[in-house]
């Protein structure tokens, strides 16, 4: 195990298995705060003409219209999931530390909706 992996406490994967993480590039089409949720945002995104909604936990970081327009990494093979405000068809990638924010991660400009990251 990797020094890194040893100090995060994550287990080492082989790149078999990294390769079956499929990420997108997806466009926020629109952002909705979330009734009763402090925390969620609903997210209608386009990955190259599959359209997805995706609950993020980013409210606190992110008002919904500086998100629209936005390019985003999207697991694009997560399993969905049922949530009390709706079905959640995959994940956005962010970064996050100890006390220091929510960032999502952002495609350079000419990446376009669908396209994968490798």
């Amino acid at each position: 195990m990797t020094n890194e992996a040893r100090q995060t406490g994550s287990a080492e994967i082989d790149i078999d298995q990294f390769l079956k993480i499929d990420l997108r590039v997806a466009r926020v089409v629109k952002a909705e705060l979330v009734e009763g949720a402090d925390k969620l945002l609903k997210l209608t995104l386009d990955a190259g003409g599959d359209t997805r909604t995706v609950f993020a936990g980013i409210r606190g970081a992110y008002e919904p219209a500086e998100l629209e327009g936005r390019l985003v990494v999207l697991v694009a093979n997560l399993k969905p999931r049922k949530m009390r405000f709706g079905t959640s068809e995959g994940m956005i990638l962010a970064a996050s530390g100890d006390g220091t924010g929510v960032y999502l991660l952002r495609p350079d400009d000419g990446a376009e909706p669908g396209m994968r990251a490798r």
